[in-house]
C-alpha cells in the first residue's frame, strides 16, 4: 500500500516544507510562476503578495517592493 509518505517523496509538489502559507491557496506561487515563465525578481513579488498576510505581514510588502526595484533596474539595462 502507498503511504501518504511514499506520494509526498514521489510528487513533492504535493507538500509544503515549513508551514501552510502557500498551500492552503488554490494556486501556488511555483505553479504561476512556473506557468508564466517570469524573471527571479517577478517570481518573487507573486510568492511575498500570496503570503504577507500569512507569514511576516509588513516585512513581506517591503520585499515586495524591493523586488520590483530590482525588476525595474534589469530591464533599464
Amino acid at each position: 500500500m502507498t503511504t501518504k509518505e511514499d506520494l509526498e517523496r514521489i510528487f513533492p509538489s504535493s507538500r509544503q516544507e515549513g508551514g501552510d502559507h502557500y498551500s492552503k491557496h488554490q494556486i501556488q506561487p511555483y505553479t504561476f510562476i512556473t506557468a508564466n515563465n517570469l524573471s527571479f525578481f517577478q517570481g518573487n513579488v507573486i510568492k511575498y503578495v500570496v503570503r504577507y498576510k500569512d507569514k511576516n505581514g509588513i516585512e513581506d510588502l517591503k520585499k515586495i517592493i524591493h523586488y520590483c526595484e530590482l525588476e525595474i533596474e534589469r530591464l533599464k539595462k
